[in-house]
């Protein structure tokens, strides 16, 4: 089994859920609302376990009852949060918009979040026991740089999804072995609107990128490899919020068991398709009979 360390965020999402999403200035009556455990970093947390990963999570919730729900989804997924610190702030919360089109749109207010911006005593030795260390961007870049020059200096494989995009400092790509941005996210680090134009100027900074593009797939690319692109099964999407966590969960633990990239990338497509047939993000990540279920069919 592969041992997974995740350093990032945990929010309470607060989902509405509607028909169109309101434009600027607008308001629209919802059908139904919802209040679902979140974060990128919990949420990669939870589609590793799910997937078959032992998995840790660094990171911090607020002393309140988003908290200790928070905590107590991470933990009746198979989580240890023995590194998830309890903190005198609110918990982070995104208030996301759904569309009848499985569409979202998300506004994250970090909370508790916010203070994790240095790794606390134990973190280090516990990402050096680990075989992969998941990095996003919802917490202090201070953090996701310490935690991945910690991984580089221990040998960890280090995997980092920036979300949301912002400039990537050169100290934090020396020390991330993949980079996995969605399309837009590709775009807004490179300028370059073509995915595989995007891929090929990451490569400059980082041995290995896989770029997500949502019902089209994903596509891959490393130094001295040829591309690989792989479709993702088609269905019906009811919710997004979470595929690109749930894919990338599922991909770590694919590789980490030495699954060839290609089926690994197919595998973690397969998860992501049976996440967005369902409502929120951590609810609705699949296990790993689920999985290889889906990816059988």
């Amino acid at each position: 089994m592969t041992d997974i360390v995740v350093l990032g965020s945990t929010n309470m999402d607060l989902v509405a859920y509607v028909e169109k999403a309101p434009q600027r200035g607008e308001t629209v009556t919802g059908r139904e609302f919802r209040t679902i455990p979140g974060g990128k970093g919990a949420n990669q947390a939870i589609a590793a376990a799910h997937a078959g990963g032992i998995v840790s999570m660094i990171g911090a919730v607020g002393n309140d009852s988003f908290g200790a729900r928070l905590r107590s989804t991470l933990e009746h997924s198979g989580v240890n949060t023995d590194h998830l610190r309890t903190v005198e702030s609110p918990s982070g919360t995104a208030h996301i918009v759904v569309d009848d089109e499985g569409g979202n749109a998300i506004v994250v207010v970090p909370g508790a979040n916010g203070t994790v911006d240095h790794l606390a005593p134990g973190d280090e030795g516990l990402i050096a026991s680990a075989d992969a260390l998941l990095l996003q961007l919802e917490v202090p870049l201070a953090a996701v740089v310490a935690g991945a020059e910690a991984a580089r200096a221990h040998g960890v494989r280090t995997i980092l999804t920036p979300a949301p995009a912002r400039p990537l400092p050169p100290e934090l790509l020396a020390a991330v072995d993949l980079l996995v941005p969605n399309e837009h996210e590709a775009t807004a680090l490179t300028g370059r609107t073509d995915p595989r134009e995007a891929a090929a100027a990451l490569l400059e900074s980082v041995p290995e990128v896989v770029v997500t593009l949502g019902a089209a797939g994903s596509l891959y690319l490393a130094r001295g490899a040829d591309p690989v692109e792989v479709p993702a099964p088609r269905v019906t999407a009811v919710d997004s919020t979470g595929a690109g966590d749930t894919f990338v969960g599922a991909l770590v633990v694919a590789r980490g068991e030495d699954l060839p990239m290609r089926e690994a990338l197919a595998w973690a497509a397969a998860a992501a398709a049976l996440s967005v047939q369902r409502p929120g993000a951590s609810a609705s990540m699949p296990y790993r009979s689920e999985i290889d279920k889906q990816y059988a069919s």
